[in-house]
């Protein structure tokens, strides 16, 4: 149970942040716990919505993924096709009406940062889908972009490339190369073939208002 005190810094970090993503064009909404987060998920789509999403073990801890494989909706399952035919889930997805992730990253300036190696992901948040529904644990929050990229170097990448099976240096290191050649640019890290750092996206100022919805969460989600 989160102390009192503690609870009422993420409170204050949460609304700073939620104030900022609004003010950069993109929905914020504050819930306390990931079953709060599912419900709001289920209040921002509708039944025979064509919905995908980026492999994410946020959505997974909430339970969002079991729930759009309702039959209430059609969700785009990559996981439910053979490998050859899982970049058509990945193209399909431009015309979703729904689609959903969480983020490597949310600063205090109310911008999103994503970083992927097949990139659907960063390509589906950036344009294609209808709706955009992010989920993101208070975890996510960071001051800045340079922490965003901080955050992804030695927590969010070597999380991922374990849990994905990757042979990257970071999977084995525990943190990013980069910090091994002394170089802190954003795009340095290592050269294996299962690099899983390719494509940057920055969220800022959005030109379409609403389109891009982000649930915070009090809690600890995802890597």
């Amino acid at each position: 149970m989160t102390d009192a005190n503690l609870n009422k810094i993420i409170q204050l970090r949460l609304e700073k942040t939620a104030k900022a993503l609004e003010s950069n064009n993109m929905t914020a909404y504050i819930v306390q716990t990931k079953a709060e987060a599912a419900e709001k998920v289920k209040s921002l789509i509708k039944k025979g919505d064509v919905i995908a999403s980026g492999g994410s073990v946020t959505l997974n801890e909430c339970g969002i993924i079991d729930m759009v494989k309702s039959p209430d909706y059609c969700y785009l399952d990559r996981n439910a096709v053979p490998p050859e035919e899982v970049p058509d889930i990945y193209r399909k997805a431009f015309t979703a009406d729904v689609y959903l992730s969480s983020a490597n990253a949310i600063t205090e300036n109310g911008e999103l940062y994503n970083v992927d190696g097949n990139s659907n992901r960063v390509a589906a948040i950036a344009y294609g889908p209808e709706s955009v529904i992010i989920v993101a644990g208070f975890n996510k929050i960071v001051g800045s972009l340079d922490e965003a990229a901080n955050r992804v170097k030695k927590t969010a990448a070597p999380a991922n490339t374990v849990r994905l099976d990757c042979d990257t240096y970071c999977a084995k290191a525990g943190e990013c190369a980069a910090f091994s050649k002394g170089n802190d640019e954003i795009t340095c890290g290592c050269s294996s073939d299962a690099r899983i750092c390719c494509n940057y996206l920055i969220s800022a100022k959005q030109r379409h208002k609403g389109r891009i919805k982000v649930i915070l969460v009090a809690e600890n989600l995802g890597f």
